[in-house]
């Protein structure tokens, strides 16, 4: 009865404010992903130069900064629910292929419970994307809409998921392709499973961020990002050189340059003189008759 009750005051929030269209993203003419600002130490993060597209939810949701642990601060989550309109967080919708990233350390109270890291609805209440974070099983789940509007659920139960649930600062990143899903922790290759065709995001919908699965309020945990970047590469690409205790040496791109005619071993065997080939077929005579 308890758990109906708090069904029924989430879906409650989820329609309490009128929707604006039922647009997808496919069906925009323009849904590129918008240039991103990120700390300093994200641009030499990634094994390759690149330019960052995507989303700051903590800026979308105006969350406030307050005390500053390991050199970064962490943001105020509230005790009101975090969620906003889907259209207002991704204007011109959201790649088909992204990267969720969240750093962030739960506390004592935290460490069997299950929350959301990002839950994304349509305008029926149904779940088009979730990424779960379920303390009581060590695990995490990734959630998505078919193509039949059936529901994928893949989930990730890696002893090496273990640590994520250690009341340290961590660094959670998942790489959303076409047809895979992959699971980092700290950087590092956790678990990767083989999807089903999802359908596209409909951006009529309402997104909610850190946010209890029994009572849609926010938890309880010491957080420092949450993004989603247009680029499922970058989850893989990561080396965490934004963590307080990883270095990271600024990433060089050399010139290719021309490589010289002639050196070396190459030289020697063309003064080497000239031979002449020699018949390597050890073929029986033929007897004569």
């Amino acid at each position: 009865m308890i758990y109906l009750l708090r069904w029924s005051v989430f879906l409650w929030i989820v329609n309490s404010v009128p929707f604006t269209s039922g647009m997808t993203v496919t069906e925009r003419i323009d849904h590129a992903c918008p240039s991103i600002k990120l700390e300093e130490k994200w641009y030499t993060s990634l094994s390759i130069h690149k330019e960052f597209t995507g989303f700051d939810l903590a800026e979308k949701f105006l969350l406030r900064k307050g005390t500053v642990t390991e050199n970064r601060p962490l943001f105020r989550l509230g005790s009101k629910p975090l969620y906003k309109p889907t259209e207002l967080v991704f204007p011109n919708g959201l790649s088909h292929e992204f990267s969720i990233i969240a750093t962030f350390r739960l506390r004592k109270n935290m460490k069997r419970d299950r929350w959301f890291v990002v839950q994304v609805f349509d305008k029926n209440g149904d779940s088009q994307v979730s990424l779960i974070v379920d303390g009581a099983k060590k695990s995490v789940e990734f959630l998505a809409q078919g193509i039949l509007n059936n529901s994928l659920l893949y989930v990730f139960k890696n002893r090496d998921l273990q640590a994520l649930f250690d009341r340290q600062f961590h660094k959670l990143g998942v790489s959303v392709e076409s047809n895979a899903v992959s699971v980092y922790l700290d950087c590092k290759l956790i678990e990767r499973q083989v999807t089903a065709e999802r359908a596209g995001l409909n951006l009529s919908g309402r997104i909610f961020i850190i946010t209890r699965v029994d009572n849609v309020l926010p938890v309880d945990i010491e957080l420092q990002e949450i993004l989603m970047l247009c680029d499922a590469r970058i989850a893989e690409l990561d080396r965490c050189c934004d963590s307080p205790e990883v270095t990271c040496e600024p990433i060089v791109t050399h010139k290719p340059t021309a490589a010289p005619l002639i050196t070396g071993y190459f030289h020697r065997m063309l003064s080497l003189p000239a031979q002449q080939p020699t018949d390597r077929c050890h073929c029986p005579a033929l007897k004569v008759k």
